[in-house]
């Protein structure tokens, strides 16, 4: 049997103490255990569970601010949870209350002594614990109120599950906080801990790979997958910018130890912080591993998955059994017979060329030149084309001013759309503008403007493109006041309009 050194000894026997006291605050919880209890009908009672409730239910009292919560409260609560397992009588819940209270916080009011020997001091050693403390006392009723004490409160906390997958993020923090103390057989020992969780997750990652291809058999369960791995992704991958960010402070640390190293005392040091260096490379290995592994898990697994799931549809798809006999024993009307073969059709396609390719530029190219001839079709100038458009429907625009002004000045009062309309009906030379889009657009652009004036133009530049210029630069000093009304005007087949009012506005300076 090979020596261990003194050293090694040393640090593992480390902090002996302190988790010797983590298991003293269980001590109450196992002394509640081995009480027994039976109720009237010779049922055993769980002493350690009703012990867990009890901590639970004070510890619920601290979360609500309830500073007053005795014995009566905690009867009236296993009353609660326990009256269908266990046939015990009202006044006997208090007794029960009451002993396991005694049992949390003894009748002598002194905290519980654990004695254990530790075997770092070499030395027999107790630890004194507090899980339940007075906080107020009913003179009136007699009353004793109690409270969850710090160890009551951390014995809570240490029954709680976290979950194991923060164990790494943890220890990462550890060290670096050792690192900066200079604890550096501490952090050596921190970083051995850490590959043990770097192999606990490759072990449950190689679980995770079988359970997808085994359990995979649903669109359901395969969301579910992804986003699992998506955060075991994301969790690794931040794992590893601090797994870096660790190895420069390593670096860094060596780097001022080596200058130092003229001292005796520095020399062990440099041992030290070259052996964390080392095992932090493996480790850090290691995980990039595992963080490749969770990234081929996240798209081959996953891939692998989606055909199975494809391939497997396609295997118990009966074409005769699931289309035919849906087609012809219904029968399904037309419109539902498209839906259902549209899937087995194939796409359309149709092969052309446009005639403004010959127009396009020709490939004059030597040999051994490359080709950078840009298929495709000859688009027209777009800017030009909408040039052209607001061209157009600004003459419409002007020539319809011109009418609605010689109204209003022949009328000397406000006119109505409908009452423009007519005129236009009336007329052989008009009667077609109607039919044009441009028309209502007219009306609707004066609508959005109201009160419409000349200078409007320079103030908003959205009807610079409109085709409204120059129709409201006839307007002059005048300005127009355009309402609408409830009726719906029938211009023609194609559209309708709301009815609207027209009347002057007044001077420039008088709108608004």
């Amino acid at each position: 049997m090979e020596r261990v050194e003194s050293s090694e000894i040393e640090q593992t026997l480390l902090g002996f103490h302190e988790r010797m006291a983590k298991v003293a605050l269980f001590d109450p919880l196992f002394e509640l255990q081995r009480k027994k209890q039976t109720d009237k009908a010779g049922n055993s009672i769980e002493m350690m569970e009703l012990g867990l409730l009890t901590l639970l239910f004070f510890f619920e009292q601290k979360l609500m601010r309830n500073q007053r919560a005795g014995v009566k409260d905690l009867a009236s609560f296993l009353l609660t949870v326990t009256r269908e397992r266990f046939e015990i009588e009202v006044n006997d819940y208090e007794e029960l209350a009451r002993s396991i209270i005694q049992v949390l916080r003894p009748a002598s009011g002194k905290k519980r002594s654990f004695t254990f020997f530790n075997w770092h001091t070499r030395e027999e050693e107790v630890v004194y614990t507090s899980i339940l403390r007075t906080c107020a006392f009913d003179i009136k009723t007699n009353t004793q109120y109690y409270a969850l004490d710090e160890d009551g409160l951390e014995l809570v906390f240490a029954t709680k599950e976290f979950y194991a997958e923060f164990q790494l993020s943890i220890h990462q923090l550890v060290l670096r906080k050792q690192l900066e103390k200079g604890e550096f057989q501490g952090a050596l020992r921190q970083i051995n801990e850490m590959r043990v969780d770097v192999e606990s997750l490759q072990d449950r990652m190689v679980k995770l790979a079988h359970e997808i291809k085994r359990s995979i058999v649903s669109e359901e369960t395969l969301k579910k997958y992804s986003t699992l791995l998506g955060d075991i992704y994301t969790r690794l991958q931040r794992e590893n910018e601090e797994f870096e960010e660790l190895r420069d402070f390593v670096k860094e640390t060596k780097d001022r130890i080596y200058s130092d190293t003229l001292q005796d005392k520095q020399h062990k040091a440099y041992e030290y912080i070259l052996r964390i260096s080392g095992e932090l490379e493996k480790v850090h290995g290691e995980h990039t591993m595992l963080l490749q592994k969770s990234m081929q898990l996240k798209t081959g697994a996953l891939h692998a998955a989606k055909e199975s799931l494809y391939y497997t549809g396609m295997n118990s798809f009966n074409f005769d059994q699931d289309i035919s006999s849906l087609l012809f024993g219904s029968p399904l009307p037309l419109e539902s017979l498209r839906s259902v073969l549209s899937p087995f059709m194939g796409i359309q396609q149709m092969t052309g060329w446009s005639p403004l390719t010959v127009f396009g530029e020709q490939n004059i190219s030597g040999d051994g030149e490359e080709d950078n001839v840009d298929e495709g079709f000859i688009e027209p100038n777009e800017a030009a084309a909408t040039d052209v458009f607001v061209l157009q429907r600004g003459r419409l625009f002007t020539s319809l001013m011109i009418d609605l002004l010689e109204m209003l000045i022949e009328h000397q009062r406000e006119i109505r759309l409908s009452e423009f309309i007519e005129m236009y009906e009336r007329d052989e030379t008009k009667r077609s503008k109607l039919e044009i889009r441009s028309f209502y657009d007219f009306w609707i652009i004066l609508h959005q403007r109201s009160p419409v004036r000349a200078g409007q133009l320079q103030e908003e530049e959205s009807t610079k493109l409109n085709g409204m210029e120059e129709a409201l630069g006839l307007l002059g000093n005048e300005s127009l006041l355009i309402e609408e009304e409830s009726e719906i005007i029938q211009a023609s087949e194609r559209f309708v309009i709301q009815e609207m009012r027209v009347s002057w506005g007044g001077v420039t300076n008088d709108v608004r």
